[in-house]
């Protein structure tokens, strides 16, 4: 009897050994369906909080539920098979204490199945994550324009634009890497600083809105496809999704109101007889 292959999911040492060597190559992934589509392509599907904006409305992130992250992270896991999934950890679920987020950590790998989770913040939760790190639960780290941070921030505004602001980001990534973070999302960063962290630290580095100099890229696939109303000016559009979907819903209620049903398209649709 044969026995069918198991495709093996991308490891977090196979992730880390990436360091410059071939661009580690990310998506946004939030239900099962898009997984399976895009899993073949990426070498890590992140199951962002950015799904508070891209599948509820929201304005930011800070409405995210720990619940509604472990629902979308086990539909992601469901629907791939190839890329390791990281499971973003929500606002308020991880900052007071590195227990706190250990409790929420182990419950969202436990519940989805997923092999790491991300949180945002640099020196400030380098204790956390070593505390992660050393009982098991890999952690990607993310700095620069970190959206729970917004209403400090004021605003989605790039980071490290004036070179006052390059050594505390520098600061933070060391102390990502040194707590034991597999790889850390340099978001909305100025270029040369993107580069300079990305030379400095043995951790692979992956960017989005930052520069081409680190060891791979993350976007929203909703972003990458078109789908949302307003994309960033760094993101490159591969499909334009969201006016086929509305030319596409369009020409359907055209047909209905010329009642051209798909029933009626179709022999096998139900025919009413004369037997019992």
């Amino acid at each position: 009897m044969s026995v069918q292959k198991r495709i093996q999911r991308i490891t977090v040492p196979e992730l880390m050994a990436r360091k410059k060597q071939q661009p580690i190559v990310c998506l946004t992934s939030y239900h099962a369906h898009t997984a399976a589509l895009i899993d073949p392509h990426v070498d890590l599907l992140l199951v962002g909080d950015s799904l508070g904006m891209v599948m509820y409305g929201m304005e930011n992130t800070l409405g995210v539920t720990l619940d509604m992250m472990i629902a979308h992270g086990a539909a992601v896991v469901r629907g791939s098979s190839q890329a390791l999934v990281v499971v973003d950890l929500p606002f308020g679920t991880y900052e007071e204490s590195p227990a706190q987020a250990f409790h929420n950590a182990a419950r969202t790998m436990k519940e989805t199945g997923c092999q790491a989770v991300k949180l945002e913040g640099g020196e400030r939760m380098a204790e956390t994550v070593a505390h992660l790190t050393q009982r098991g639960i890999p952690v990607m780290g993310h700095i620069g324009l970190t959206p729970q941070n917004v209403n400090v921030m004021g605003g989605f505004k790039t980071q490290g634009r004036t070179k006052d602001q390059w050594p505390q980001l520098e600061r933070d990534a060391k102390a990502l890497a040194e707590a034991g973070a597999f790889s850390i999302v340099l978001e909305g960063i100025a270029a040369e600083l993107a580069d300079k962290i990305s030379a400095a630290i043995d951790t692979p580095t992956i960017g989005i809105g930052a520069s081409a100099g680190c060891d791979g890229q993350i976007l929203v696939t909703e972003d990458m496809l078109g789908l949302s109303p307003s994309v960033p000016k760094f993101v490159k559009e591969f499909a334009t999704l969201g006016q086929q979907i509305a030319t596409a819903a369009e020409s359907y209620a055209n047909d209905v109101r010329e009642r051209k049903f798909p029933e009626a398209q179709h022999t096998y649709a139900m025919k009413v007889t004369n037997k019992d």
